[in-house]
């Protein structure tokens, strides 16, 4: 039996020690999400677990490909963490339109792309077929409370 979205949503969150039900707090004057006809906008997700960053500094200079795609795929999943209470449920998510990742790295680090390869893997292993997306990465000197990575992404219900 194929297990829900929920389901996996919730395995993956117990790997990287992510509470489902903790209350995902923004850090300044925004909102979580914005619901606009049948899209959701997701503000950007720092790898952020309760209070903490799980990761921080630039890919390339201290900081390893798989530690980042790692922190990608907390953000992910904190990012899918938000989109379920946005449409009351993953179950009513259609696709992924677009995601963005956001790498703090150094000067000489190309390797943005397979950053982002841990946040995809997460919305696919979650949402199937509907997780993939189009997607941008991008390299960044700065990012919020010196975390490594930060992804935003716009779903369609």
């Amino acid at each position: 039996m194929a297990s829900s979205r929920e389901d996996a949503l919730r395995r993956i969150a117990a790997e990287i020690g992510f509470d489902l039900d903790a209350e995902i707090k923004v850090g300044g004057n925004y909102v979580p999400f914005i619901v606009s006809g049948n899209s959701i906008h997701v503000s950007g997700q720092i790898s952020r677990l309760d209070a903490s960053v799980v990761l921080e500094g630039r890919a390339g200079a201290g900081v390893s490909l798989a530690q980042a795609q790692r922190a990608a795929k907390v953000s992910a999943v904190r990012a899918l963490a938000v989109l379920r209470k946005a449409a009351g449920g993953l179950e009513r998510i259609k696709a992924i339109a677009h995601v963005t990742v956001f790498t703090q790295c150094s000067d000489t680090f190309t390797q943005q792309s397979e950053v982002a390869d841990g946040a995809s893997d997460a919305l696919v292993a979650v949402l199937g077929d509907a997780g993939r997306h189009t997607r941008t990465s991008i390299g960044v000197y700065q990012l919020p409370k010196n975390a490594t990575v930060e992804l935003e992404l716009v779903a369609t219900t």
